[in-house]
């Protein structure tokens, strides 16, 4: 049984920090591209950074410089480091396991032929201004 949780989400004010964890587990961690999403209240889910498994990584343009993904294969888990936090960065983060391109469009779509193949429950990051 495929299971990816997210860990680490919370509530801080603008300009801080947040780092969450999504521990993986149930299939081949390492084998796959991974990624975070985000979905803030009356929007369309969003891709914000993958990682792929050579560690090269894809930012979306709304959280370049200020976001840090990184996967831990031994541990079979995946980071976001948050710094420099928005009141517009507030959403539901979603960890995912995505297949095909491990690319990212600068808006923060994943490309045709790429698809989330397990997603993860959800962490809400509320930051607040």
């Amino acid at each position: 049984q495929v299971q990816l949780v997210e860990s680490g989400g919370g509530s801080v004010q603008a300009g801080g920090s947040l780092r969450l964890s999504c521990a993986a587990s149930g299939y081949t961690y390492s084998s796959y591209c991974m990624g975070w999403f985000r979905q803030a209240p009356g929007k369309e889910r969003e891709g914000v950074t993958l990682i792929g498994t050579n560690d090269g990584t894809t930012y979306a343009d709304s959280v370049k410089g200020r976001f840090t993904i990184s996967r831990d294969n031994a541990k079979n888990t995946l980071y976001l480091q948050m710094n420099s936090l928005k009141a517009e960065d507030t959403a539901m983060y979603y960890c995912a396991a995505v297949s095909g391109f491990c690319l990212l469009t600068r808006a923060g779509s994943l490309l045709s032929g790429s698809k989330v193949e397990y997603w993860g429950q959800g962490a809400q990051v509320t930051v607040s201004s």
